[in-house]
C-alpha cells in the first residue's frame, strides 16, 4: 500500500532530501551543492510512504507550475511510486488553478512521462551533466 502526501518544504526536507541526496548525488553524481536549491521552500512536495511509513519516492510543483526533482529510491522503482507522485503533484496544479505543468525529463525517462501525457518541447539540452527534455501537460482551466 503506497500513500501520498503533500506538504511544504520544512515538513518534507528531512526525508525528501534523504531520498534526493540518494537518487541523485550518490546514483546519478549530480553535485551536492545544486540538488538543494532556493525553489524548495515556496515549493509544494509529494513524499510517497510505503505500508510501514518509510519514505520511499519525492517530487515537487514550484509555484510557476514546474514540476521537478522526481525521484524514487531503487527499490521502489517500476511499482507505480513514480506514477502516484505525479499524478498528486499534477491534481495539486490543477487544484490551484494551473492551466498546465512542465517538466525537465532526464531523456532516459521520456517514456515514462510520455505515458502521462506530456508532450516534448524544444531540443535536448544537459542539465548537471545529464540530458534533458522539457515537456509539457496541459491540465485546462
Amino acid at each position: 500500500m503506497l500513500r501520498i502526501e503533500l506538504m511544504p518544504w520544512e515538513r518534507a526536507r528531512e526525508e525528501a532530501g534523504r531520498i534526493r541526496f540518494t537518487v541523485f548525488v550518490e546514483e546519478q553524481r549530480v553535485p551536492r551543492e545544486i540538488e538543494l536549491d532556493d525553489m524548495d521552500r515556496p515549493s509544494l512536495h509529494a513524499l510517497a510512504y510505503d505500508a510501514q511509513g518509510r519514505a520511499v519516492g519525492t517530487g515537487r510543483l514550484l509555484p510557476d507550475g514546474h514540476i521537478g526533482r522526481m525521484a524514487v529510491l531503487k527499490d521502489w522503482r517500476g511499482q507505480g511510486v513514480g506514477s502516484a507522485i505525479l499524478a498528486a503533484l499534477i491534481g495539486a496544479a490543477k487544484a490551484r488553478g494551473d492551466r498546465g505543468v512542465v517538466l525537465s525529463a532526464q531523456t532516459h525517462a521520456l517514456e515514462f512521462y510520455r505515458k502521462h501525457g506530456f508532450a516534448p518541447v524544444g531540443e535536448v539540452y544537459d542539465d548537471a551533466g545529464i540530458p534533458h527534455q522539457e515537456m509539457r501537460l496541459d491540465i485546462g482551466a
